[in-house]
């Protein structure tokens, strides 16, 4: 881990700060999880920040060490400091809303809320629309030092990364992530993935952090390029085949209700 952090500043001190702002971020929601006792929909309000700080840490520090390959080019400093202005405000955002004790996204219940939940949107676009150029910047240069393998890994990573990232969009066209029943309820533990009906929410996770393990099996596992095509193929239609069951109203896993002592 300490070559991993003393190479990332290196390769993009901006993302390497940021992720570490994101984790004290994490740290100071987890601190108010157990002070605080405001709700939203049945959770504590400061889940959700929590979760992202951490998600955001992550993508930002793979970011970085993957944007390191591809030099000194300017498209890459001016992704940077997308990634780090478009974060930080959807950060904002959604822990000023815990801190009011309100939903972040989805929200229509003020012309306020409407209007900054859709800025919100239209900035995560911008930022998709970025993450895929740099993709293509990824596909396009040679990276005759990175194993061919691990290279196609990246390509192929941020590839699903951007299509389950816009798949945020199904959900705010419902104006919920929950599908047969209300968001809120029971959920899985630290994900709080609906037991009770379908959530959009697990396709979302899988799909963005192809990012992450098809890079880490491609280096780790050795594998071919063929064999890291062929993951990748079965990893995203796992992340489609959690769609399609959550779409249908379906879980991921249900929870038996107890029942009660004769």
């Amino acid at each position: 881990m300490s070559y991993f952090l003393s190479t990332l500043v290196l390769r993009n001190a901006p993302l390497y700060y940021f992720g570490w702002v994101c984790l004290v971020g994490a740290l100071a929601c987890a601190v108010l999880i157990r002070i605080s006792s405001t709700r939203v929909r049945g959770i504590n309000a400061w889940s959700k920040p929590l979760k992202f700080f951490v998600s955001v840490s992550v993508f930002s520090w793979t970011l970085g060490w993957y944007l390191g390959y591809l030099g000194s080019r300017p498209a890459v400093s001016i992704y940077t400091w997308v990634v780090v202005v478009a974060l930080a405000l959807e950060l904002l955002w959604i822990t000023g809303q815990a801190a009011r004790g309100q939903r972040s996204h989805f929200n229509l219940n003020s012309a306020f809320n409407a209007v900054l939940s859709a800025s919100m949107g239209v900035v995560v676009v911008v930022l998709m629309l970025w993450t895929a150029y740099i993709g293509l910047l990824f596909c396009q240069a040679p990276l005759p030092d990175l194993p061919p393998a691990y290279a196609w890994a990246i390509r192929l990573g941020i590839g699903l990364f951007v299509v389950f990232a816009l798949e945020g969009g199904l959900m705010a066209s419902r104006q919920a992530h929950t599908v047969g029943g209300r968001d809120g309820g029971p959920g899985l533990p630290a994900v709080g993935w609906s037991t009770r009906h379908g959530d959009l929410r697990v396709a979302h996770f899988l799909g963005m952090h192809a990012l992450q393990v098809l890079p880490l099996l491609a280096w780790y596992c050795r594998l071919s390029v063929l064999g890291t095509g062929l993951v990748a193929l079965l990893y995203g239609g796992l992340a489609v085949a959690v769609l399609i069951l959550a779409l249908q109203g379906r879980p991921l896993r249900r929870r038996t209700p107890a029942t009660a002592p004769a």
